[in-house]
C-alpha cells in the first residue's frame, strides 16, 4: 500500500486495528498478527470473518468483529444504491448492456405487440435458420393492445397539454423509468398524493442525491474546488444568494439563502461565503468566485485574510461582459448601436416588414440571443452586417416602394439609414471588429467544456492584439478600446491565479510567444506562497527547474508530442509524477474555472418554485426541492455535455427585448417570458411581471420561446380599444458559437481578418472615441 493511500485512508476506524511495520508495504491485524496483502477494507473482511478474500481472524474481539461487519453492510449497501441510481439515467457502467438485454428479452417474450421496431438486433443461433421471429398473422389481441396505446397516450398527451409542459419533456432521461415502473406495476397502481411528494418522496431524493455528491466531495480534495455565490431578485423583488462548487466532476449545487429581509453588506456577504467554505473543507477550496459588487469585493478580500490558503476573483464573465459595456458607451459605438435597434426593432416590429427581409435574407435572422445584454447587443450588430446587401436590396425594391410602410415616416427613417447614412455601415463594420474578440473570450470563459483560468491571461491578451490588428495597427482607433479593457483587466480580473495557469499551461509555457515577464512570475510565486506551506513550497520551487527547462519526463517526446494533445490537467497528470508537490499545485490551479455564471443560469428553477403558491412550501422543504431540482439539471447538463449539448445554458439564455420592443418610459420594460418548447405555444403562466396599463399608442407583449434550432418564436401585438392578433414570427435562433467557428475563433484563441476591415472608418474623430 502506497504512503499516498495510507495517508487518505486514516480516518477509517479499521486502522486501530492494525500493526505498522516499519519497511513493509503490507498491513498487520493486531489481533493475530497476520499479513494483509490488499487494503482496509480485505482487512475488515478479515475482522469481520466473511472469508471474502482472506481466511478469518481467530481472535478478534466481538466488538471489533460487529463494528467492521456493520461497515461492510453499510458500504454495500451504499454502493448498490448509487450504482441503481446511476443506471437509472445511463451512466451505470453496466447499462447499456443490460439495456440492450432488456430490449431483446422484451422482444423475444412479447410476440407481435409491442415487440416490433425497437430496432435492436436480435442474437440468432444455429437453429434460428429452420424458424422465423415474423408472425403468421395479425391476433386480435396486437390490435386492441395498438389501440389501448393511443387511448393512454392521449391521456397523456392531455395533461401536457392542461400544464403547458413543453413537448421535449420525453426526451427527459427520468421519462422512460419513470412509464416502466408503472407499466410493471400493473393496474390498481394508486398515484402518489401531493403529501407524499413534499414529504417522504422528496426526502428519499435528497438522500439519493447525497451518494451521488460523495463522488464530487472526492474530486474536491483530489483537485480542490471553487465556490460561486451570486444573487438574484425573482419578479416580487425577493432576493436570493445561491451557493454552488466547481469542480473538473462537474458544478454543484449547495443552496440558496433567502436574503430578502437583510441589507446585503460586506459583513453579511462574507459571513455567508465563510460558512460554506467551512461546510466543504478550507484544505478542499482553492478559490471563491463572485461578481465585483463592493459588498463581495470586501466579502472576499475579509474571506482571504480568515483564511490564509483560498483566493477570491472575480466572474471573469461578469467583467468582460463590463468591459463590452464600458466600450458602447464609447460615442460611435452608443451611435451606431441605437441606429442599428431603431432598424431592428422596425423591421420586427411589423409582420409584412419582417416576412420581406425573410425574402431577401434566405430566413436569416438579425436577432442574436447571446449569453449576457452586450454580447446579444453587438453579436446581433454582426448578424445586421452580414444581411448588410439583402436589406439594401430589401429596401431598394418594388415591392418595398409599392407598399404603404414606405410612406410612414419610420420606413422612410429605416430606410434612409440602410441606403443613405453614410456613416452607418462603415460604423457598424468598425463596432464589430473591436468587440467581437472580446465576446469569443466571454464564450470560453463562460463555457464548461475545460476549465478556463489556463487560458483566459492568454485569451486576453491575443483579443488585445487582434482589436489592434483589426483596427489596422492605428493607435487612435484602437487605443480607447484597450484603455476601457484595461481600466477593468489590470485592478479587477487580473489576478496572480491567471498568471499561475499561464504558466503552468504547458500548450503556452513552451510557445514561442510565451511572455516570460515579471509580473506573470511574481503571480505564479504569489500563488505557491499562499497554497504550500514551506516544505511543499521548497520542494516546489526546485521542481520547477525541471518544468521550465522540460528536463526528465516533462522533455521526453510524448511529453512534447502532447502538450497541445491534451488538457493541461491531463498533461500534468500524466508527466508530473516525478514532482509531486509541483504536480499537486499545478493540478488544482489549472482544474478551475474562471467565471461564476453557473449560478445565473439556472434561475428559472428558483423562479418557477419561489412563485407557486399553491404548495406553500416551509422554507426547509423548499430548500430540499431546489437541492434536488437544481442538481438533477446540473446532472443532466453534465452527461449532455458528451455531445456538447448545454440545456442549461440554451434555456437560460436571454433576450434582449430593447432590440424588438419600444421602450416606454416611465413604464416598466414590457415583460418577456422564455420556456424551452419544441414547438412554440403562449404560456400565460410563465410570466413573472405585471402588464402595464393599456396605454393610447402600441404596445408589444413578446413570449419568446427559444428552443432548438428549427422551431418558433411567438408574440402578440395588443392595441388599445381594439383585439389583441396574435401573429406568428418564424424566427430561428442562431446559436452564437457557429458564427464563431465559422470565423475560425471557436478555441484557437487567433482571429483571422474579419470581412469588416474593408470598410472605410477612417472617418472616425477622437470625439468619436470619447
Amino acid at each position: 500500500m502506497s504512503s499516498s493511500d495510507s495517508k487518505n485512508s486514516r480516518k477509517d476506524f479499521v486502522w486501530k486495528y492494525v500493526i505498522e511495520v516499519s519497511g513493509e508495504q503490507y498491513l498487520r491485524c493486531k489481533f493475530c498478527n497476520q499479513r494483509c496483502t490488499g487494503g482496509v477494507n480485505r482487512l475488515k473482511h478479515h475482522l469481520a470473518g466473511t472469508h471474502h478474500g482472506m481466511k478469518p481472524c481467530n481472535k478478534v474481539s466481538e466488538d471489533a468483529r460487529l463494528e467492521c461487519k456493520e461497515a461492510l453492510a453499510n458500504f454495500k449497501g451504499q454502493k448498490m444504491k448509487r450504482n441503481e441510481l446511476l443506471q437509472e439515467i445511463g451512466m451505470g457502467p453496466t447499462s447499456m448492456h443490460e439495456s440492450a438485454l432488456s430490449k431483446t428479452i422484451r422482444t423475444l417474450g412479447s410476440g407481435s405487440g409491442s415487440g416490433s421496431g425497437s430496432g435492436e438486433p436480435i442474437p440468432r443461433g444455429p437453429m434460428d435458420k429452420f424458424t422465423t421471429s415474423q408472425p403468421r398473422q395479425s391476433t386480435l389481441n396486437s390490435k386492441w393492445k395498438q389501440e389501448e396505446r393511443k387511448e393512454v397516450c392521449r391521456k397523456i398527451g392531455r395533461f401536457m397539454y392542461s400544464k403547458g409542459l413543453p413537448f421535449n419533456t420525453v426526451n427527459d432521461p427520468y421519462w422512460f423509468p419513470m412509464i416502466d415502473v408503472v407499466a410493471n406495476f400493473g393496474p390498481g397502481f394508486k398515484p402518489p398524493s401531493m403529501h407524499e411528494l413534499r414529504t417522504w418522496i422528496l426526502k428519499e431524493e435528497v438522500n439519493d442525491l447525497s451518494i451521488i455528491m460523495e463522488d464530487h466531495k472526492k474530486a474536491w480534495k483530489q483537485y480542490g474546488c471553487s465556490i460561486m455565490s451570486d444573487g438574484w431578485t425573482d419578479g416580487k423583488s425577493r432576493c436570493f444568494i445561491n451557493f454552488l462548487v466547481n469542480s473538473p466532476t462537474g458544478t454543484w449545487f449547495m443552496k440558496s439563502i433567502d436574503v430578502s429581509d437583510t441589507i446585503k453588506n460586506g459583513e453579511l456577504m462574507f459571513k455567508y461565503l465563510d460558512e460554506v467554505v467551512e461546510e466543504i473543507g478550507e484544505e478542499n477550496v482553492v478559490q471563491v468566485i463572485t461578481d465585483n459588487a463592493s459588498n463581495y469585493v470586501n466579502a472576499g478580500m475579509r474571506l482571504m485574510e480568515k483564511r490564509s490558503r483560498l483566493w477570491w476573483t472575480p466572474c471573469a464573465a461578469h467583467c468582460i461582459d463590463l468591459m463590452l459595456e464600458d466600450i458602447g458607451k464609447l460615442n460611435v459605438h452608443a451611435t451606431t448601436l441605437s441606429r442599428a435597434r431603431q432598424v431592428v426593432k422596425f423591421i420586427y416590429g411589423h409582420t409584412w416588414v419582417l416576412s420581406l427581409m425573410r425574402t431577401f435574407t434566405k430566413n436569416h435572422e438579425l436577432i442574436r440571443p447571446a449569453i449576457t445584454r452586450f454580447a446579444t447587443a453587438f453579436l446581433t450588430l454582426q448578424s445586421l452586417y452580414k444581411q448588410k446587401q439583402a436589406l439594401i436590396a430589401m429596401f431598394s425594391s418594388e415591392k418595398w416602394c409599392s407598399s404603404t410602410w414606405a410612406k410612414k415616416v419610420e420606413g422612410v427613417k429605416t430606410r434612409s439609414t440602410v441606403l443613405f447614412d453614410p456613416n452607418f455601415w462603415p460604423h457598424v463594420a468598425f463596432c464589430i471588429k473591436t468587440t467581437v474578440p472580446l465576446v469569443s473570450v466571454l464564450r470560453e470563459v463562460d463555457s464548461e467544456e475545460r476549465p478556463a483560468m489556463g487560458y483566459i491571461y492568454e485569451l486576453m491578451d491575443s483579443a488585445k492584439e487582434n482589436i489592434a490588428f483589426n483596427c489596422r495597427g492605428m493607435e487612435r482607433k484602437y487605443g480607447p478600446i484597450w484603455r476601457k479593457i484595461d481600466a477593468r483587466w489590470t485592478p479587477q480580473l487580473h489576478r496572480p491565479l491567471h498568471a499561475a495557469g499561464y504558466y503552468l499551461n504547458s500548450q503556452l509555457r513552451y510557445g514561442d510567444k510565451f511572455s516570460n515577464v515579471d509580473e506573470v512570475r511574481k503571480g505564479l510565486f504569489e500563488c505557491m506562497d499562499r497554497m504550500l506551506d514551506y516544505q511543499e513550497r521548497l520542494k516546489a520551487d526546485i521542481q520547477l527547474d525541471l518544468y521550465d527547462q522540460a528536463m526528465g519526463e516533462f522533455g521526453s517526446r510524448i511529453a512534447i508530442d502532447s502538450r497541445t494533445l491534451r488538457s493541461p490537467t491531463s498533461w500534468w497528470m500524466r508527466f508530473g509524477g516525478s514532482t509531486p508537490e509541483l504536480q499537486k499545485f499545478a493540478i488544482r490551479v489549472l482544474s478551475l474555472t474562471c467565471s461564476a455564471s453557473g449560478c445565473e443560469r439556472n434561475w428559472s428553477t428558483f423562479e418557477s418554485i419561489h412563485t407557486k403558491k399553491r404548495n406553500r412550501l416551509e422554507h426547509q422543504r423548499l430548500n430540499a426541492l431546489v437541492y434536488v431540482r437544481y442538481n438533477t439539471r446540473l446532472r443532466e447538463r453534465s452527461l449532455q455535455r458528451k455531445q456538447n449539448v448545454d440545456p442549461i445554458l440554451v434555456e437560460e439564455i436571454d433576450s434582449d427585448d430593447e432590440w424588438i420592443a419600444e421602450k416606454e418610459d416611465p413604464l416598466p420594460l414590457i415583460f418577456v417570458g422564455f420556456k424551452i418548447m419544441n414547438y412554440s405555444m403562449l404560456m400565460p403562466l410563465e410570466l413573472c411581471h405585471p402588464t402595464p396599463k393599456r396605454r393610447k399608442h402600441h404596445r408589444i407583449i413578446l413570449f419568446l420561446h427559444i428552443p432548438t434550432k428549427g422551431n418558433i418564436m411567438k408574440y402578440q401585438v395588443s392595441t388599445s380599444g381594439g383585439k389583441g392578433k396574435e401573429k406568428e414570427l418564424n424566427l430561428t435562433p442562431i446559436d452564437e458559437d457557429e458564427d464563431l467557428d465559422e470565423m475560425g475563433i471557436h478555441d484557437s484563441g487567433h482571429f483571422p481578418t474579419i470581412d469588416t476591415l474593408d470598410e472605410d472608418d477612417d472617418d472616425l474623430g477622437e470625439e468619436d472615441l470619447s
